[in-house]
């Protein structure tokens, strides 16, 4: 399908009060094929924000290119570039109706007013707002406003869709509503999106692609389940999802595998990032077992039941191993067979362990 935005070798640094240069983004290369969907992903101050405003034209890196499609447009005002941004403060005029809020753009642009009045109408049925063009936006939900940035945007057809943090203004249950109706619009207009978050949540269930951003770098690209099942760096495994990470030794590296020592276990992984000689096993809460049955083969070990959290849909345990460190297990549904201060078996299956560096 082609690319549709190309970052080259990006650097930008701004200036501290103090009179000195901190770096946001550190030479920076991405590629994002038209049509997907990638997430910027990282905690504050990774870059991220930084990096999508500088796409958008309202920031100038320092040295590097910034390519639309084909075209350079690394110092092309925003005006000039067929992009259309969400931001986290929605943006809309109060002194405007819906409808005079989505067709602000478009009468910037001269578009003739039967045209608006047509591409109005119909993008307020595909965000859910038939009818009610007519209202104010202090009228609306949190909801219904953020639909109607939504709108203000897709309605100029843009070459690529950006977001700024969207959902952060909403409830848990407006944001999980949001996350499918902004994938599902994205996948409709088949158009290129690119997303700024720190909720693992959003990326996880909205991305083709996800890049995690760190100071300024990238620490890793991937699908969702690269992602999370095989982190490039500690750092990505630390910050996606829930995450163990157990000290191991390599004992022997052959083709594809390494066999490694984990808590006094010889161990066998095919999966890691890392083939040093000292490592970190990255170890999902969930894949763990409490209380393996009598035919499990893989690895055992045993520690002291410290606390039980329920959380509704699981349970999450943390366990004091023998061997010193300490481990949260998850389990989907209560085990009242566990009692706090006991004993308890932990299993590892091998095939869940990822490698990464120390």
């Amino acid at each position: 399908m082609g690319i549709a935005v190309e970052l080259k070798n990006v650097t930008k640094q701004f200036k501290t009060p103090g009179g000195g240069i901190t770096t946001a983004v550190d030479n920076l290369t991405l590629t994002i094929e038209a049509g997907k969907f990638l997430t910027l992903l990282g905690p504050s101050g990774c870059g991220k924000t930084t990096t999508l405003r500088m796409i958008a034209g309202f920031e100038t890196p320092n040295t590097g290119q910034i390519f639309i499609g084909s075209e350079d447009m690394t110092l092309v005002p925003p005006n000039q570039r067929e992009l259309a941004m969400v931001f986290q403060s929605y943006a809309l005029f109060p002194h405007l109706t819906v409808a005079g809020n989505i067709a602000y753009g478009l009468k910037v642009r001269k578009t003739p007013p039967a045209e608006i009045k047509q591409r109005v109408e119909a993008v307020l049925k595909t965000v859910g707002l038939e009818g009610m063009g007519e209202r104010y936006t202090n009228q609306l939900s949190g909801g219904q406003q953020q639909r109607v940035a939504l709108a203000r945007a897709i309605v100029l057809q843009p070459n690529v869709l950006l977001f700024d943090e969207p959902l952060s203004n909403l409830d848990a249950k407006l944001r999980e509503d949001m996350r499918g109706r902004i994938r599902d619009l994205q996948q409709e207009l088949n158009t290129t999106a690119i997303y700024v978050t720190h909720d693992q949540v959003e990326a996880m269930t909205m991305s083709d692609l996800i890049v995690v951003m760190n100071k300024g770098r990238i620490e890793q690209i991937g699908s969702p389940v690269e992602i999370y099942e095989k982190p490039a760096s500690r750092f990505v495994a630390d910050f996606i999802g829930r995450v163990n990470l157990l000290p191991a030794k390599l004992l022997q590296a052959g083709p594809g595998r390494l066999t490694v020592d984990l808590l006094g276990n010889q161990l066998q992984i095919a999966s890691y990032a890392s083939s040093a000689p000292e490592m970190l096993m990255a170890i999902r809460p969930e894949v763990i077992r409490l209380q393996p049955d009598s035919d499990w083969s893989g690895p055992v070990c045993q520690g002291q039941l410290l606390k039980a959290i329920y959380v509704g849909q699981h349970m999450e345990y943390l366990i004091r191993l023998d061997a010193g460190p300490e481990i949260t297990a998850l389990t989907y549904g209560r085990r009242p067979d566990l009692t706090m201060g006991e004993l308890v078996r932990v299993g590892f299956d091998p095939d869940t362990l990822h490698g990464v560096t120390v």
